[in-house]
């Protein structure tokens, strides 16, 4: 009898102290800087968001956040700021965690196609990101996520605000001299005195000085190292490198013919001697759009 008794006095305290645990892994309200985890769980971002950039109209979402609960994760997107993902159950070690922090535009097509939002979380050896889309919506809702490829994001945000078939365009939110190159880079374009790859390389400049894309310098720097690092490995890659170089000598050439700018070489000095006269024409173009460090390739059929 008295073994009954116990037993049943045990089952009693288990089933207490179940249920006092039940509510302690209840999870609280979620996001950064929640108040009522301790300073040691918070989220700790690895860098802060880049300002507020793009269209104007864009900004009256800075400081509001859009959430999606979809299976057992909730998302949290909050523009111009980051994008959290938070475990919806009871483990006592629900994952909780930075899917990026604002950082900048994708641009294409004279477009804003995309907000990155970079530097989230470790994620082995490299960091969680995720693309923000866009769209035309009735409301502000975030309405689709997925993984396209590992730790890399995708989410797609609904808002009147992008309804407008002009609301996302580039070229309007410059100021006036960055339109103004713009324009002059579009006419060197036509005018052919540009390669595609030289024209998209001075895009990038203007949208990195508008502050809507990061620098890329250090990649550039990279691939130039690369570059310095190749070698031709026999004489015939050597010969036919030097015969396209002669080509591209010929077509230049006949560019600036058609332009009206003169070109006149010394035999005597062919290593050493600048390709473009003081043309005050051809000067300009090189201190504004430098042609002498253009190596596109020039998509000619």
């Amino acid at each position: 009898m008295m073994e009954v008794w116990l037993s049943v006095m045990l089952l009693a305290a288990h089933n207490a102290v179940a249920a006092k645990m039940k509510i302690v892994e209840e999870p609280n309200s979620f996001g950064l800087n929640n108040p009522f985890l301790s300073h040691t769980n918070k989220l700790q971002p690895r860098t802060s968001p880049s300002p507020p950039s793009g269209p104007s109209h864009l900004f009256r979402l800075a400081g509001k956040c859009f959430s999606l609960v979809e299976s057992t994760y909730k998302y949290e997107f909050c523009p111009f700021h980051n994008i959290t993902q938070h475990e919806q159950t009871y483990r006592w070690n629900a994952y909780s965690g930075i899917l990026g922090i604002w950082q900048e535009w994708e641009i294409e097509n004279n477009t804003f196609t995309g907000m990155w939002m970079r530097d989230g979380d470790t994620c082995g050896a490299k960091t969680r990101q995720t693309k923000v889309l866009l769209v035309c919506g009735t409301s502000n809702k975030l309405s689709e996520v997925s993984e396209p490829s590992t730790c890399v994001y995708s989410m797609t945000f609904k808002t009147p605000l992008v309804c407008h078939p002009h609301s996302l365009l580039v070229y309007p939110t410059l100021n006036k001299d960055l339109r103004r190159r713009w324009d002059e880079i579009e006419q060197s374009l036509y005018d052919a005195l540009i390669t595609e790859q030289g024209y998209r390389k001075m895009l990038q400049e203007i949208f990195q000085e508008a502050r809507y894309i990061k620098s890329t310098e250090g990649k550039s720097e990279e691939k130039a190292n690369q570059m310095e690092s190749k070698r031709f490995e026999t004489l015939e890659q050597c010969s036919v490198a030097q015969n396209e170089l002669s080509e591209e000598v010929k077509r230049l050439k006949s560019i600036l013919e058609k332009n009206g700018i003169s070109y006149s070489k010394n035999e005597s000095n062919k290593a050493t001697e600048h390709p473009f006269p003081a043309h005050p024409i051809a000067t300009r173009l090189e201190e504004r759009f430098h042609l002498r460090g253009d190596t596109g390739d020039r998509d000619d059929q």
